[in-house]
């Protein structure tokens, strides 16, 4: 089934497929007004999105039920996803799910989790089966009005992941989403709730492609995050959509008192992406990180950063922000820093390096940086380079070839991003960053 364009009755049509509560087609109609109403952000590159040609759900399975077994799943998908490596990657996780096109078509997680009352699940089997614990959460990190994307995921979201982790609980291995666009002028909406509850810990990792066609698709989704007292939460990334995806999303995390979110983000294909993860600093002594990655190729636009928000007192933040152009390829760093009146004692460091690797590509750097009291400080430094003759000459002067020279200096510039993820991902960054360099 494929539903085109975007009206009203699409909308609920939707939500007559999945059969869901009054309250969450009432959700949806109102993200569709606001959607009507609001215009393109008024930063950052400009995108031309045909909206009416664009596929807003499809769903390839006859049997619309979430499998737990690979041996239950059309074999052309099984086999397109294990070529990208996506089944080779359960064994190091905790808990895996897969959403193909609009829908959820596989989730699994260790016996372990369930008796420790742990939920991983999609995000419309979370409405159903635990409608009270959604409703909490829904919609209140990220309001359905916050942009033009933001509304149309509220309106048309189809798959994504819930998670809650109850109090006193730590997960030894990350669970891991996996999204797959495989249709021209595909859209993929999904929308992911994380809760950590208080004195818990979660590292949850997300991992995006799509084949390559000359029809735009676009990627909209909308992560809330809520880290509770004394916990910790860290969101890994590797996105590499195609060069023909515009990928607009919308990510926030609410933090506690003694909570720390960290966002792991890396950004390697789509068209244009913008996106801008976000720490709101609620709670007293809560801290926040975003470190960045961004590869702009072949006049792609990578628009990214960070936005990190203090409310309580004795807050942190670190926004590290590296990218890297190329071939006509822009990567800007946009990010915010807001130091409330209140929150007093507070610090943030912003540290944005740029590596351009020739003449035509470009970065720019733009910060806002607000600190609204004077017991707190921010601290922002910024670097532009280019590869250092000296460097290349000092390498080829031991034996090494140029083109091995430039990707040592390459890996060496993103190594701080590097050793934050997990070993079989980062060496899944090498081989990404060796293909579209």
């Amino acid at each position: 089934m494929e539903l085109i364009g975007i009206n009203e009755q699409v909308v609920k049509q939707i939500s007559e497929i999945k059969k869901e509560a009054k309250w969450i087609e009432e959700y949806r109609l109102k993200s569709y007004k606001a959607f009507k109403n609001l215009e393109d952000p008024t930063f950052g590159p400009s995108v031309d999105i045909p909206f009416d040609q664009i596929i807003y759900y499809k769903n390839n399975d006859k049997d619309d039920k979430i499998k737990d077994s690979w041996d239950d799943i059309d074999t052309e998908i099984v086999e397109e996803l294990d070529d990208l490596g996506v089944l080779e990657s359960e064994c190091h996780l905790d808990g895996m799910g897969v959403q193909y096109e609009s829908e959820v078509i596989y989730h699994n997680m260790i016996e372990e989790l369930e008796k420790k009352h742990v939920i991983f699940t999609s995000i419309e089997d979370a409405m159903r089966e635990h409608p009270d614990l959604v409703k909490k959460y829904f919609g209140t990190i990220v309001s359905n009005c916050e942009n033009k994307y933001a509304a149309l995921n509220g309106a048309v979201f189809s798959g994504g992941s819930f998670i809650y982790i109850p109090p006193n609980t730590t997960l030894d291995r990350p669970l891991q989403s996996y999204f797959r666009i495989n249709s021209r002028n595909m859209g993929q909406f999904e929308r992911t709730l994380i809760i950590v509850d208080h004195d818990s810990e979660l590292h949850y990792i997300e991992g995006c492609t799509a084949p390559n066609y000359s029809e735009s698709s676009l990627h909209a989704a909308v992560v809330e995050i809520y880290v509770g007292k004394n916990s910790k939460c860290r969101y890994s990334t590797i996105q590499n959509w195609a060069q023909n995806v515009n990928n607009l999303v919308t990510k926030r995390a609410l933090v506690e008192e003694n909570g720390t979110m960290e966002w792991i983000d890396g950004n390697i294909g789509s068209n244009v992406t913008m996106k801008y993860p976000c720490c709101i600093l609620k709670g007293d002594r809560a801290s926040g990180t975003c470190i960045t990655i961004s590869v702009a190729t072949n006049h792609q636009q990578q628009d990214t950063g960070a936005r990190m928000i203090h409310l309580g007192k004795n807050t942190t933040s670190t926004i590290i922000s590296k990218s890297i152009s190329k071939n006509g390829g822009n990567a800007t760093y946009r990010g915010k820093v807001d130091i409330k009146e209140g929150a007093e004692n507070s610090t943030a460091l912003v540290k944005c390096d740029t590596l351009i690797l020739d003449d035509i590509s470009k970065s720019d750097t733009i910060p806002t940086n607000i600190c609204r009291n004077t017991t707190s400080s921010i601290e922002h430094e910024a670097t532009v380079s280019k590869i250092s003759e000296e460097k290349l000459f000092y390498l080829m002067s031991r034996g090494i070839d140029k083109e091995r020279a430039t990707e040592l200096i390459i890996l060496g510039f993103i190594e701080k991003f590097r050793e934050e993820l997990p070993m079989e991902y980062a060496v899944e960054l090498n081989q990404l960053l060796k293909k579209n360099l």
